[in-house]
């Protein structure tokens, strides 16, 4: 049980769930373990599973015309992440997944996910609660990030996502908030 003691109680967060219940529910996820810098999913494959990550942490990005990684998302700790869009469509992934440190996590297929979702309140649930976090999201990054200065970009970085300065690597924090990684080293002085 312990490998699933904090999808357990992200669940119980969302809609109280009793262990008997849970017990029925958690074999549909397999314990996994991803190297550093290991794909999970790449470009141009269909997405297959949803993940709930345990220990570590992924990154979603995509490459531009110009060879530049524009990343989406990082997934931490007690957060679900795949690509949405090939997950549901069934299309090719636009974007990759990726293990950014040595990584734990629970993997579901994704006809096992909506399996539950058509049958338990319980997952039915955890999809709302999945789909209104891309959502808000998107719409944050869309308008709030982009009208912030760089230097509040970083503070709502630190605020949303505590610690993630001394585990992620720069380049990529820069990539996120959509700045150099020189600007974001001059900006990381300013923040204490």
């Amino acid at each position: 049980m312990d490998q699933y003691q904090s999808l357990f109680e992200y669940i119980n967060r969302l809609i109280p769930i009793d262990r008997d219940e849970f017990e029925k529910l958690s074999p549909n996820f397999h314990f996994q373990k991803a190297k550093r810098k290991e794909f999970i999913l790449r470009e141009g494959e269909v997405c297959q599973a949803i993940y709930f990550i345990l220990k570590g942490s992924f990154r979603m990005y995509q490459i531009n015309e110009s060879g530049q990684e524009m990343i989406r998302y990082f997934a931490l700790e007690d957060k679900f992440g795949t690509n949405l869009t090939s997950l549901i469509e069934g299309s090719p992934s636009m974007e990759f997944i990726q293990a950014i440190e040595e990584t734990e996590f629970l993997k579901i297929h994704k006809t096992d996910f909506f399996r539950l979702v058509e049958t338990s309140p319980h997952f039915n649930k955890v999809y709302r609660n999945i789909l209104e976090n891309a959502y808000i999201t998107s719409q944050k990054r869309i308008y709030k990030l982009q009208g912030m200065s760089a230097l509040d970009k970083l503070k709502w970085l630190n605020q949303h996502y505590p610690g993630i300065l001394t585990r992620i690597p720069s380049r990529m924090i820069a990539s996120y908030l959509g700045i150099t990684p020189f600007t974001l080293s001059r900006l990381k002085s300013e923040l204490n």
